[in-house]
């Protein structure tokens, strides 16, 4: 039952990052992916529009306390199984209490390092729903500065890479000579840039929603408002604020590239699981370079024979580091190319 939980309902809701989980060494591989399928719990109930605010926040903060030990009967989620559009979301609320066991199960440490980070999560969803409780597709609302768009990409994705880094550092490498601090700095950016990557590729589909993550300070001193960015007539003006948080999410995917960079080369599954989203990150960075994003009606991606390549590439270029870190020099000079060099595979 449990290696079900772990290994078809992770694919079933998460088909990317499912090759990530299968990757990972056998120490650490049924954390993350218990981590992961209660962090896909938690934004499945924050992402349910049907329902009403208050009644997400309750459910949120009734998982939290079963998370943490601190409450014993499993939240009530069957009114926000009916509103999933898909039955994988189903599945996941359904089965909950059984990802509840799960934790419990786990090494009284690692259990402890889960709670951490959903803790942290769970604390990012309830303030974004806060946040965007009044907003419509004909009222949006904006973070103000650069400083919430940081601390929400830390609270959703960057405790992430403090917590993937802990866990290592504890299974993987104990007593091993490394810098695990270093690591926990670079891993909290690596998941940041990856985070801020999902935030640019969706401001089309936020934008209808009426959230806007581009901070309406940065808005401001390009001489627009948010709602300047339903209208495709001012990309000119939106651009150097787009091309800015391009950077920063470069700037922070650099750190990922990193951050494997100093994990135990001996590590071959952990430095590849890492480097996947980590490319597929990057690749998509390039096509967002192209885009008028105020003209897209979709999110940006890239294709899955373009997944499977880079995927495959990595591998094969594994055993030579310098081809191998040449791959991702690679990526980031198409990525900061002039628009007339700039090619797509």
């Amino acid at each position: 039952m449990s290696d079900e939980l772990l290994t078809s309902l992770l694919r079933d809701v998460s088909r990317s990052f499912y090759l990530t989980m299968r990757m990972l060494p056998g120490p650490v591989r049924r954390q993350i992916s218990l981590a992961y399928l209660l962090a896909r719990t938690t934004d499945t109930i924050a992402d349910a529009g049907s329902a009403g605010v208050t009644s997400r926040l309750q459910a949120l903060a009734a998982l939290r306390g079963n998370i943490l030990g601190r409450a014993d009967a499993p939240p009530a989620l069957e009114p926000f199984r009916s509103s999933q559009a898909t039955p994988a979301e189903q599945v996941l609320l359904e089965r909950c209490p059984e990802s509840l066991c799960l934790l419990r199960q786990l090494d009284p440490d690692d259990c402890r390092l889960v709670g951490e980070v959903l803790d942290v999560i769970i604390g990012g969803q309830e303030l974004d729903l806060q946040r965007f409780a009044d907003a419509t597709g004909a009222r949006i609302v904006a973070l103000r500065t650069e400083a919430e768009l940081d601390d929400y990409t830390y609270r959703v994705a960057g405790c992430v890479g403090e917590f993937w880094t802990r866990l290592c550092a504890a299974r993987l490498w104990p007593g091993a000579a490394l810098d695990n601090q270093a690591l926990e700095r670079l891993g909290a950016r690596f998941g940041k840039g990856l985070q801020l990557v999902n935030i640019l590729r969706d401001i089309p589909r936020d934008l209808r929603n009426g959230r806007c993550y581009v901070p309406a300070q940065s808005l401001a001193a390009a001489g627009l408002a948010p709602e300047d960015l339903l209208s495709a007539q001012n990309q000119s003006r939106f651009q150097p604020v787009f091309d800015h948080l391009l950077a920063l999410a470069q700037g922070h995917l650099a750190a990922g590239w990193e951050y494997i960079r100093l994990l135990p080369k001996t590590r071959a599954r952990l430095r590849l699981a890492c480097a996947w989203p980590l490319l597929i990150g990057a690749r998509t960075l390039r096509k967002l370079r192209l885009e008028n994003m105020l003209a897209n009606s979709r999110p940006i991606k890239i294709s899955r024979p373009e997944v499977r390549s880079l995927i495959l590439r990595s591998i094969l270029l594994y055993p030579w580091p310098a081809a191998w870190n040449a791959q991702w020099a690679r990526e980031m000079e198409l990525i900061s190319a002039p628009l007339s060099r700039r090619k797509l595979p």
